[in-house]
């Protein structure tokens, strides 16, 4: 006899990968080009100029980076657009009156979004593998900071489709936190090349240690020691599944 919540738990992941992969030219195609113009722009052209970074070409350098940009994107997108389709057709209300724990609800949309980042991620590390020789240098942290990194960005994705009240709402986050986050991340620049001031202004940018903690298990070279990475994530990932289980349980902006 199946484990009911097992059961629920893939029901909820597989009706979460079925929604992206059934439209795959539109969620998977799109990551690929763009990541394919900034090799092509950054890497090839601007990158022959800027010559080399820490003993590594400048495409070497930004490849971390922009696989981490595309992953964090993806696993924001795909749950926050996601949850509040199910809040809009309210279907959700059908999962919030079931015996299914609130728990598995979370697991199973962040699951979904996790999902496409990591299809994603392979996808740009793919296109990549055009332009540089892909090394790795650190197997354990880069899977740890992909895995820590799409959960956060999947669950944040979460809260921000709890909140939205349009369409609309969940494309505010994304525009005008994440895009500025990442972009002044550290992924297209080292944080040594800033004066000292605005090296410690960078460190408040919690973009900047995901992206370091992935270049280490690329590159096995980061502005910040990975450790400090992985904690960040862990302590981040614990506090945004508990204001997700909390506003979830508590039915904030379904049951109003």
């Amino acid at each position: 006899m199946s484990n009911p919540v097992f059961t629920g738990l893939k029901t909820i992941w597989i009706k979460e990968c079925t929604r992206f992969l059934r439209i795959w030219i539109q969620t998977l195609v799109p990551p690929a080009i763009t990541m394919s113009l900034y090799f092509v722009i950054f890497g090839n052209l601007i990158g022959k100029r800027i010559g080399d970074m820490g003993g590594f070409t400048y495409m070497e350098f930004i490849v971390p980076g922009l696989i981490m940009m595309s992953i964090i994107t993806n696993a924001y997108a795909n749950v926050s657009s996601s949850f509040f389709s199910a809040k809009f057709q309210r279907n959700i209300e059908e999962l919030i009156v079931s015996p299914v724990p609130t728990w598995v609800i979370i697991a199973g949309f962040v699951g979904g979004g996790v999902a496409r980042a990591l299809i994603i991620g392979v996808i740009v590390t793919t296109v990549s593998m055009f332009f540089v020789d892909v090394q790795v240098h650190n197997m354990l942290i880069l899977i740890l900071t992909l895995l820590l990194t799409a959960t956060l960005f999947a669950t944040a994705g979460l809260i921000n489709g709890i909140f939205a009240k349009t369409f609309d709402d969940i494309s505010v986050i994304p525009t005008f936190v994440l895009t500025p986050l990442t972009y002044l991340g550290g992924v297209f620049y080292s944080l040594t090349l800033l004066p000292e001031f605005w090296q410690w202004v960078s460190k408040a940018n919690p973009i900047v240690y995901m992206v370091n903690g992935f270049r280490y298990g690329f590159l096995g070279v980061s502005d910040i020691h990975y450790g400090y990475s992985i904690v960040l994530l862990i302590g981040f990932n614990v506090v945004l599944f508990g204001v997700a289980y909390y506003l979830l349980n508590k039915g904030h902006g379904i049951r109003s």
